[in-house]
């Protein structure tokens, strides 16, 4: 008998492929690792636009660690190791594994013949993001293949998208469709694909992928009926597969009966063997079931005859086989799965997605987890939860709790009806008040904020049992929302219509306070402000603890103002003690005999204690309002909508004067370079620009090179693109490029460039095939670079007419949520206190202290980086790329209005910083330019102080304004097109 694998072991798939997969991406940030010259050039593109630190920098939100893990493993295992099936990547990635136990019999079934790759990912932490990259991945590469005529088996565009329930199918349909107006339509810039198109794909891409995703999505009514264009995304859950497998079975079955010489066919079998369709017992001769079964049946054969298919399982733990009778028999709908996938060989892929991708086997002392064996990547938990990304966990310790006996499961009467146990009602007591408790502190810190409870009842008898109690208790009717499925698994359509917007919308909504449930709500249920939970269960489960507490683990404050308070919290629970807030706290009101199995499944330094009512749910957390009379601090910062008779034109680009190449001589990278072979070019800041354009042997014609030169023109003016703001407002595929200047105007100083200057020699590219030369990665980043730079300091303003200005006003900001430990009491400012950083703050902090008691000082405030969005500053980096910052201060003296950066002083000579103090010079030189009522009566300065002048100033008595004028900064002519003011999103 073979031995059972520990966790270690049973996951080692995942630790090889994670080291292998680290090891390839090894400065992939700065667009050098090895990954990029082994994935098609699409992908290059996709991965430098999502983990390079230029494009991360430029976004205001990103994947975090563990989503670019489970992107990064995905595509390795897939495209770079190229495995037909699941033996295969065993045998790549950790061969020793498959001598091991009964591994390599069990990967060599034929459920695991082809792709299949299990993302272990917890609860909470974007999975969903994670399969919308996949799939973008997937379509741009089949595109781009079938666009040169490439017919590469890695990649489709045809999708199946399978959820648990229809919970999750709702969610998966927001995803791609948006949410669904009072009307009854989905609004697309809703759905993440439109929302977060900035982190998914270039800019170049956005139009083909929204295209694709709004023509080929497909509900489940839909699969095989709605008219698609070359490709397919179809939506469903696993009830649609399940009943298509059990008709079929029921006709092999009765094929069977009636090929059995001498016996007399059984009426039954003979009626479903002739009629097309045969109604059910329960339903009678019911049409619209009749009709539902047909459908079912004509999906399951639609999906088996596609040539080629990937298949996404999200909560994919649904899959697994069941013990009946010492045999071990797969569920349902994965033999469906199996069908899909008969014939198709490589063709078929299969991701799938769970938090919890394991079996519960065993019992007592015995039980232990099987997890499946394709897991290719493990962010658990203990991860998520020391990363931050979702809530910490506390036991609820109160003294009640405590003094509770150890059965707390109902009761029942002397008729067998169920009855709420005195331990049972303690623990909803104590829930309840734990929820009130946080309602009230909460509202002081951010009254939208609505804490919400969750029971989770042990069957569907106590579930009306509780709602009464917890009415009892003084909840109104609408204050509990009870989601009860009865003896069945889901909801019925017409009961889920009725709850279904009440249920997602319970983070917008005052009601309903407490939600109960009986397992109805394990996954999908993607709330964040589920802040306690009451599981009132009689199992001690692993993958049910992790379902249960999984619904409440989504972060609820998410914005930075919070984030060192929640480390402060996490940092004190690893050593034992209490949390200082309950801010992104969950709260588990358990019964006592489960603590120790809370520390040994999660382990001690991740699940904390509470006690009575010692702990202020907000900590030192406060918000701070307007003062009266604020109007008197203000500052209307002017924005420039509208030069009129405006025109941008570019002065001739001196080439003589841009930078040649530098690092390796031209004879060096021509041994490096060799001759002949094919060759593909790759290219850093386009990401593999020419994907599809190769040149064969010594032969590059005269057209080949105009289109190269074509190519590299339109990179270049798509680099320097200004980043434009989400929301359905902007349509980004009609976003115009940066220049104006005309494009053979572009190629020509290009080709001038490359001839005359690029390697400070005369440069032919088709002698003695020169032109390789120009393929080399670091060359075309270096013209990129030098062009985009050359091209910003060439533009010419001309401008006529009069100027539409409109005014921002900081106050529009009403209120600002801080620590109190880390902020200070101000006058001369719209706000009664001022943030600085908890850490590495003490410049910020002095600078406040100075201008407080400096009387020269009329106004002042810091400006916060996420509330105060609409003044950010455009520039453009070292790299050439398009960036936002924010500065840190605004002052205003009785001479002029300062922007003021204050910096370590080793920090101010750094590129960036520089280029920033040239765009803000510019922007103040553009806004002085404005006649004086428009821009307060006051000249605008832009100041970068040093943290070591700033110090030797102040000691030496001088006043802030008098450093700021010495600071302030004069924009040099070449720098004035820099300049730029960010307008908020909604103009």
């Amino acid at each position: 008998m073979s031995r059972v694998a520990s966790t270690d072991d049973q996951l080692a798939l995942a630790r090889a492929l994670t080291q292998r997969v680290q090891s390839l991406c090894l400065g992939l940030e700065h667009g050098e690792a090895e990954i990029l010259e082994l994935v098609t050039p699409t992908t290059a593109e996709l991965l430098g636009w999502w983990f390079s630190a230029d494009a991360c920098q430029s976004r205001a939100f990103n994947f975090h660690a563990g989503q670019r893990q489970a992107i990064l493993n995905t595509i390795v295992a897939h495209e770079v190791l190229d495995s037909p099936d699941l033996v295969n990547l065993y045998r790549q990635v950790c061969a020793d594994e498959l001598l091991k136990g009964g591994r390599l019999s069990e990967v060599e079934q034929g459920k695991h013949a082809h792709p299949k790759y299990c993302l272990k990912m917890a609860t909470g932490t974007g999975k969903t993001w994670v399969l919308q990259a996949l799939l973008i991945w997937q379509v741009l590469n089949r595109s781009a293949g079938l666009t040169v005529g490439l017919d590469d088996p890695r990649f489709t565009r045809h999708f199946l998208i399978v959820a648990p329930g229809l919970i999750v199918y709702e969610r998966l349909l927001d995803a791609f469709l948006g949410k669904e107006g009072a009307d009854g339509q989905r609004r697309f810039e809703t759905s993440d694909v439109a929302v977060c198109r900035e982190l998914f794909m270039p800019p170049a891409y956005r139009e083909q992928v929204e295209q694709f995703v709004r023509g080929n999505v497909c509900t489940k009514q839909e699969i095989g009926l709605k008219a698609i264009g070359g490709g397919m995304i179809a939506i469903t859950n696993w009830h649609l597969l399940v009943d298509a497998e059990a008709e079929e079975e029921h006709e092999e079955a009765g094929d069977a009966s009636l090929a059995t010489p001498g016996m007399v066919a059984d009426a039954a079998a003979v009626a479903y063997d002739v009629l097309p369709l045969t109604p059910g017992r329960a339903s009678g001769n019911s049409l619209d079931v009749l009709d539902r079964r047909w459908a079912r049946g004509n999906v399951l054969a639609y999906l088996a005859g596609l040539p080629r298919l990937m298949v996404f399982n999200d909560e994919a733990h649904h899959i697994h086989e069941l013990k009946r009778e010492g045999e071990a028999d797969e569920v349902e709908w994965q033999k469906s799965l199996s069908r899909i996938a008969a014939g198709k060989g490589r063709h078929f892929v299969q991701v799938d997605f769970s938090a919890t991708p394991y079996n519960d086997v065993g019992g007592g002392k015995k039980k232990r987890k099987l997890y499946f064996p394709h897991i290719v990547v493990d962010f658990d938990l203990k991860d998520a939860m020391r990363a931050g990304l979702v809530k910490s966990l506390v036991l609820d310790k109160r003294k009640e709790i405590g003094a509770l006996p150890l059965e707390f499961k109902a009761e029942r009467d002397e008729s067998g009806n169920p009855l709420l146990s005195e331990g049972q009602r303690v623990m909803l007591r104590a829930g309840l008040h734990k929820l009130r408790k946080l309602e009230a502190d909460f509202a002081k810190l951010d009254s939208t904020r609505k804490p919400k409870m969750l029971v989770v009842c042990e069957d569907t008898k106590v579930s009306p049992l509780v709602s009464e109690f917890l009415r009892d208790q003084g909840l109104a009717e609408d204050d509990v929302l009870t989601v009860d499925s009865g003896k069945k698994e889901e909801l019925g359509e017409k009961e889920w219509v009725r709850v279904r917007q009440q249920l997602f919308d319970v983070d917008r909504r005052a009601q309903p306070r407490v939600i109960v449930s009986v397992l109805m709500l394990r996954e999908g249920f993607d709330v964040n402000n589920i802040c306690v939970i009451v599981p009132l269960r009689s199992t001690q489960a692993q993958i049910l603890l992790e379902q249960t507490i999984g619904r409440g683990l989504r972060l609820m404050w998410r914005e930075p103002e919070y984030a060192d308070s929640k480390r402060e919290n996490r940092e004190r629970i690893n050593r034992g003690e209490e949390p200082e807030s309950l801010i992104d706290i969950l709260s588990i009101v358990e019964h006592p005999a489960f603590q120790s199995f809370y520390d040994e499944q999660l382990g001690k330094e991740l699940v904390g204690e509470t006690g009575d009512d010692t702990i202020n749910s907000i900590g030192d957390l406060i918000t701070v309002e307007l003062r009266l009379g604020y109007e008197k601090y203000d500052f209307a910062i002017p924005f420039i909508l509208r030069e009129a008779e405006e025109t941008l034109e570019h002065l001739p680009i001196d080439v003589a004067g841009l930078q040649p190449f530098g690092g390796m001589t031209r004879e060096q990278l021509s041994e490096l370079v060799g001759k002949g072979d094919v060759f593909t070019s790759h290219d850093l800041q386009s990401s593999t620009l020419f994907g599809d354009y190769r040149v064969d042997g010594a032969v590059m014609s005269v057209g080949g090179y105009n289109e190269w030169l074509s190519r590299l023109t339109r990179r270049i003016t798509q680099a320097l693109s200004q980043p434009l703001p989400a929301g359905g407002k902007v349509a980004y595929h009609l976003a115009k490029p940066y220049t104006q200047v005309g494009s053979a105007v572009m190629a020509a100083a290009i080709d001038d460039y490359i001839r005359s200057r690029l390697f400070r020699e005369e440069f032919e590219p088709f002698e003695n095939e020169n032109w390789r030369l120009l393929m080399l990665q670091p060359v075309v980043d270096h013209v990129i670079k030098v062009f985009a730079l050359a091209l910003r300091s060439a533009e010419d303003r001309n401008t006529s007419g009069e100027i539409e200005v409109r005014h921002r006003h900081l106050s529009e900001v009403s209120r600002l949520p801080m620590r109190e430990s880390a902020s200070l009491e101000v006058e001369k400012c719209i706000y009664p206190r001022l943030p600085y950083p908890s850490r590495s703050g003490g410049l910020e902090r002095a600078f406040i202290e100075w201008a407080l008691h400096d009387t020269g000082v009329a106004a002042f405030c810091k400006i916060s980086e996420t509330r105060h969005d609409f003044v950010r500053l455009r520039y453009v980096k070292d790299s050439g790329m398009p960036a936002f910052y924010s500065p840190d201060f605004l002052v205003r003296t009785a001479d002029a209005i300062y922007l003021v950066e204050t910096k370590a002083q080793d920090q101010t000579s750094h590129p960036n910083v520089q280029r920033k103090r040239k765009a803000a010079a510019a922007w103040c030189e553009r806004i002085n330019a404005l006649p004086s009522e428009l821009r307060s009566g006051l000249p605008w300065h832009y100041a970068l102080v040093g943290e070591s002048i700033f110090h030797g100033w102040r000691q030496n008595g001088a006043r802030l304004g008098e450093l700021l004028a010495y600071s302030k900064v004069h924009a040099a002519p070449t720098a004035q097109s820099q300049g730029d003011l960010a307008l908020g999103d909604g103009f």
